[in-house]
Order: C-alpha cells, then structure tokens, then sequence
C-alpha cells in the first residue's frame, strides 16, 4: 500500500485520467477521493457516478445532461455529471458496465473536450479530469465485446492497483483500530481495543469483501455492544457473514499451519509480482514466465469466485 500511496502523491497532480483496477470493497472510490484532494482542482467538485447503478436509458442524460422537452417530463435544462464536476474530477465507477452506445460518446468527450447535452444541438467545452474505476479485468471485458478497447486506451494512462486485504495482513489491525475509534465515537461508547486472540481472528480471515467487509464488521460491533474489550465470542456474534466459520484455537490446542488452497498461493504470487512492478501486467508476466493473456483469464476466473462467495 505504501507502492499506492506513492503514486497517488505523483499523479495526484496531473490532469490525465487514472484507471484504477481491484476487487469490491478495496477502496478505489476512497484512492479517486485522495487523488482529488490531493490536485489542484481540489477547490471545486468532486462527482461521482456509478455506472452500474444507473438504468441504461437515464444514463446519457445523468452524464451529459438535458435540455428541457428532450424526454418526457423534461421541464427545465439540466446539467450533467460532466458539467457538474467542471474544473473538477469525475469519477466513473464500474466503467466496465457502461453500455458500447455510450462509450463512444464517453470517447468523443475525450477526445474533444466537449459534450452535447441531450437534445441539444451545439456542442459545449468542459474542463474535467476523468477516473474510472473497474473491479473485473479490462482485458477480459474487451475480449467479450463490453468495453471498447479505444475507450480503453485513452482512460488507461495512470493506472493503479489496489491489493485485495488478504495481501495486506499486516494492514488489517491497523484498519480495525481506526474503524473501532470512528464509529466508537460516532455512537458515543468507548473501546479498549481488541483481544489478543480477537486480533489474531480478525488477521487470520481472508476478507473476501475486503476493506469494506472488515468495516461494516467492526461498526456492526460498535452498535451491538456497549464498550470495553472486544473479544472473540463478540466478533463472532457479530460476523453474520461468516459466523461460525473461524475461531481461535482453544487453551492448550495446538495450532495447525496454515496451508492456503493452490489456487489461493498462484493468486498472492500473481498479485504480487504486479503489485512489485507497479501494476504492469505485461512486466509481471514476463517476470512469471507466463502470457499476459493468462493473468487477465485466471484473474477473471478469481473475480467470478468472489462474487460466488459474496451471493452465497
């Protein structure tokens, strides 16, 4: 992560757009945010669309906006998100899920500069730094016709990777620290921290939802109970998601190694080389000895597995 901060101060200050890829729940709005605050257009707005979240028809006028009459119950001009975030940053999340019409006209903005709000005729000069954000792999989207590979290269000039939390043990404490003295104080309760034993479980999980699971955890924790030291048997009451799942060794036990899947081993060694070579897929290949090619497949093939796991 400090690889991630690094380049989020060198950029921070640059106009051309970041492609920040990693799975749910890794922070990539929380690293679009810091790259705002961090430039010189931090004094104006900061806008951020979800492309998965807006039906397919609505979503050109949320982007570009609307002049009055263009649609049905159209009764006045309104901007859109691009306008809105003018001298700003724009952040598009789930790019991957923008429908093909839309992306070339995402392309020809810029590319030129310029948007034509919805029943417009003339088009109008925008000033906007654009981020995109994505948790599945671009190349594996463009290999199946949902994302335009021109699109691509002109929105991947900065990327950044954000590592799943599972890559990250020694961060997990640290971050459940933090959430417990937020969300402590937010409901006005004091905590002791958490037990020996109760760190050791929280370090040991995998954290398929990443940085967010971790955080709707230690807040659901807050709100259950009243204060004091947060220990196993509260984690557990707590873990709805994997209750029952983990536990710390008893007194006395012993404590078996921990041998990860191969799946699991093959991942961490691929995620790291990439993370080590500065999100370069190429380089990491080369390093592996494997094709590009089958990073974005067996990547793929991980992004599917979380997501099974997450809907189950």
């Amino acid at each position: 992560m400090q690889f991630v901060y690094e380049q989020i101060d060198r950029i921070a200050a640059s106009a051309a757009p970041v492609f920040i890829t990693g799975e749910s729940g890794t922070g990539k709005d929380v690293c679009a945010e810091a790259l705002h605050s961090r430039s010189a257009r931090s004094g104006n707005r900061f806008v951020a669309i979800n492309c998965a979240a807006i039906p397919r028809d609505l979503m050109e006028s949320e982007l570009f906006g609307a002049m009055r009459g263009a649609y049905t119950g159209s009764t006045e001009d309104r901007k859109g998100a691009v306008e809105l975030a003018s001298k700003g940053t724009l952040f598009l999340d789930e790019i991957g899920e923008m429908d093909l019409s839309l992306q070339s006209k995402l392309l020809r903005f810029l590319q030129t500069g310029t948007i034509t709000r919805v029943g417009e005729a003339s088009p109008r000069s925008v000033d906007v730094r654009v981020i995109c954000a994505t948790n599945r792999s671009p190349m594996q989207l463009i290999a199946e016709r949902k994302f335009r590979e021109d699109l691509f290269y002109r929105l991947h000039v900065l990327p950044i990777h954000l590592p799943p939390l599972r890559q990250r043990p020694a961060d997990i404490l640290a971050l459940a620290q933090h959430f417990l003295g937020l969300y402590g104080r937010e409901e006005r309760k004091s905590f002791a921290g958490f037990s020996p034993e109760a760190a050791n479980l929280l370090v040991s999980r995998d954290w398929p939802g990443n940085v967010r699971q971790l955080q709707n955890l230690v807040r659901r924790m807050v709100v259950m109970f009243d204060g004091g030291e947060l220990d196993v048997e509260r984690i557990e009451a707590a873990d709805i998601e994997f209750r029952g799942m983990l536990r710390a060794p008893a007194a006395g036990e012993p404590k078996r190694p921990t041998v990860l899947p191969m799946w699991q081993q093959e991942q961490k060694i691929i995620e790291d080389a990439i993370v080590s070579l500065g999100g370069n897929i190429a380089l990491a290949a080369a390093a592996l000895e494997i094709s590009p090619s089958t990073i974005y497949r067996k990547r793929q093939a991980w992004a599917e597995m979380a997501d099974r796991r997450n809907a189950g």
